[in-house]
């Protein structure tokens, strides 16, 4: 086992952490209490060649691979969690779909813009009665000469205000009871679509969620994206990627908050002394940084799986879970370790702690989570 990064991989970590403390970090509590969506960022990081950054240099991406991605995700959710998750999600759920499952006709249609950041990268799965039960999708795509016909409503979106269009699940027929899905791409700006950013959300104010609503949306069956009625195994697929981002975007997190309650201890004097010395705050620090190097242990691990053409499922889900739980539990150590501080927004920890805690719900709860796991092991 070889634990090092490669030099491709030091070099860009080094690059995305400098671009990180610059230019991300300094204005991330400013954005998220004025709920600023961050364009600004995603155009420089589109200049810098990482919007496309593990799909393949012929669609205008940099080729990379599944660790370099989770490098990325990592070092942009240290300096600010929101926009850590909007590019988690602009690779993962808007670019990957594509990437994966597309004709060689939607590649070179689709992937470019999204490479390019041209536009952003969303997927259309959640529905307000189909969360963790994706199986219970009730969006409807109806067949009208060559065209379909397309009516429902999508929740909790990522990017969608800033995407040209999205791959969106819908049911495409029917046998009985048993639904069939099927993936569709979708331009935003097709008549009867609308989104809808007007969610108040507990943390992640700089990203953007939105609702999607969509009457008598027409768009060819060209749009189709992979094969008819596999929307169900395509999106499965697409979120054991998601997961390794995710469980990136919480190692970064964690590693914030790490960063700022150890730092914070060790300034910090009761009783004569830094609080760093007292040993029931070395022990909460000292956990908080073995459970962040487990993580990205994991993350990392299910990255190179990926890479290696190799089962990543379980431990896809292995990371998310994990990253997720510790980093919600690091937030809150921190904010512990800050006292009546950290309570207050200029410590930053409390907003790691709000960031944190959709990282355990969102791309599969942690209690899916464990029954994925459980599947995979053969229980």
């Amino acid at each position: 086992m070889n634990f090092d990064l490669t030099e491709e991989q030091r070099i860009l970590q080094k690059m995305i952490r400098e671009f990180a403390n610059e230019e991300v970090a300094p204005g991330a509590e400013k954005r998220d209490k004025e709920k600023q969506f961050p364009k600004e960022i995603f155009d420089e990081l589109g200049k810098l060649g990482m919007m496309g950054l593990p799909f393949p240099e012929e669609y205008g991406g940099a080729g990379a691979d599944t660790i370099s991605f989770a490098i990325v995700v990592e070092e942009l959710s240290r300096a600010c969690g929101s926009t850590g998750i909007t590019y988690s999600a602009h690779i993962s759920l808007g670019g990957a779909p594509i990437a994966m499952f597309g004709t060689e006709e939607q590649k070179q249609k689709y992937l470019p813009q999204i490479c390019s950041g041209e536009s952003l990268g969303a997927f259309g799965l959640t529905e307000p009665n189909a969360g963790s039960d994706a199986g219970g999708t009730q969006t409807t795509a109806i067949e009208s000469g060559s065209d379909f016909i397309i009516n429902g409503n999508k929740c909790y979106i990522t990017n969608a205000s800033y995407a040209k269009y999205l791959a969106l699940t819908a049911i495409t027929g029917r046998d009985g009871d048993k639904k069939e899905i099927s993936a569709i791409i979708v331009p935003t700006n097709t008549p009867g679509f609308t989104v809808i950013d007007n969610y108040e959300k507990m943390g992640l104010h700089s990203s953007n969620t939105t609702e999607l609503v969509l009457e008598g949306v027409t768009v060819p069956q060209e749009n189709l994206l992979g094969k008819r009625g596999e929307g169900f195994k395509q999106f499965l697929a697409t979120l054991d990627g998601g997961r390794i981002g995710i469980g990136a975007m919480a190692v970064g997190i964690a590693q914030a908050a790490y960063e700022k309650a150890l730092a914070y201890a060790q300034e910090r004097k009761q009783f004569g002394s830094p609080i760093s010395k007292f040993q029931v705050i070395s022990f909460k620090l000292a956990d908080m940084a073995m459970k962040i190097e487990l993580a990205r242990n994991m993350v990392h691990k299910a990255a190179w799986l990926k890479d290696q053409g190799r089962p990543f499922a379980k431990e896809a889900s292995m990371c998310k879970l994990y990253a997720s739980e510790i980093c919600m539990e690091v937030t809150s150590q921190a904010v512990q370790i800050h006292g009546g501080n950290g309570y207050m927004r200029d410590y930053h920890v409390e907003r790691y702690m709000r960031d944190a805690k959709l990282l355990e719900i969102g791309e599969g709860t942690s209690e899916v989570q464990r029954i994925v796991i459980a599947r995979e092991i053969g229980c």
